[in-house]
């Protein structure tokens, strides 16, 4: 029997279910990221002017650290859109490196990797 050299139309739509599922949550987080980091949250212009300067610092760190995840989170939900790309050119689920197909465990665990473990341990090497 020869091997499989992509996935049917039946597991790519299983896995465009799950990309869409684990992108609307994504989207969700970052809208909820991005309004931390404009500021639309809880903030210390109520705080007592003692305290001002201390919380303020803490406020920048924080932001800081809420615009690097947010930039995350976008890459992230980029990289979920391709998959959904690849969903639709019938390319997913295909190593870039080997050629071969990704088991269908890893892309349920990363629905949007583009290399199998075995290329990706080559990588690291």
């Amino acid at each position: 029997m020869a091997e499989k050299t992509r996935y049917t139309d039946e597991e790519l739509e299983e896995f465009r279910t799950l990309i869409n599922e684990k992108l609307e949550v994504a989207k969700a987080e970052y809208e909820h990221l991005r309004q931390m980091v404009a500021g639309e949250g809880n903030d210390v212009n109520d705080t007592s002017p003692t305290f001002k300067v201390l919380e303020e610092g803490a406020s920048v760190l924080n932001k800081e650290e809420m615009g690097r995840l947010a930039q995350r989170q976008m890459k992230y939900i980029q990289n979920l859109q391709a998959a959904l790309i690849r969903i639709e050119n019938k390319t997913y689920g295909i190593c870039r490196v080997t050629g071969k197909l990704i088991p269908k465990e890893r892309l349920r665990a990363v629905p949007h990797a583009t290399l199998s473990i075995e290329a990706k341990e080559k990588m690291n090497k």
